[in-house]
């Protein structure tokens, strides 16, 4: 009777293929949930950046002249954009987000009440350029992997 030899070797080396796929797949799934994890605190903190760049913006949009120190509310047809016309955007840097403040004035043909849109949008790769030595928000020329951003809107 013959003996069989090397069959431990083989069964070691399945073995051990088996357990170095397994290992793989389980670092494979902890780096995702750590990068989504991550990605919802960064999401988060654009939201909130987000919604500061709506908060300057308001404050922009309603706040009245530097003598006038009564406190009344303003008049409609006083406020204005942060530009100074009817339409203007700035771009400020909160966190490590730059958030981008567009500000629209609608005016009412029957002299009715001015109705501004305010929209705030914070991104974490902001593109460059759109004016001399500026970023702004939404990036949709190139995006990376990570790119967050969050919107938000306001009209009064």
């Amino acid at each position: 009777m013959k003996r069989l030899r090397g069959f431990a070797i083989v069964s070691a080396i399945f073995i051990l293929v088996v357990l170095a796929a397994l290992g793989a797949f389980i670092l494979n799934i902890s780096s995702s949930q750590q990068i989504g994890s991550a990605l919802d605190v960064q999401g988060v903190r654009a939201y909130q950046a987000a919604r500061a760049g709506v908060e300057w913006g308001l404050f922009q949009a309603q706040s009245t002249a530097a003598y006038n120190f009564g406190y009344a509310s303003i008049d409609p047809n006083q406020r204005r954009c942060p530009g100074g016309g009817l339409s203007s955007t700035d771009s400020l840097a909160i966190f490590d987000f730059t958030v981008t403040v567009v500000c629209t004035a609608t005016t009412d043909a029957n002299n009715g009440p001015t109705i501004y849109a305010l929209t705030s949008t914070a991104c974490s790769q902001p593109v460059t350029g759109w004016t001399a030595n500026t970023v702004a928000c939404p990036n949709t020329a190139n995006p990376g992997a990570l790119y967050i951003e969050r919107r938000l809107t306001v009209t009064f």
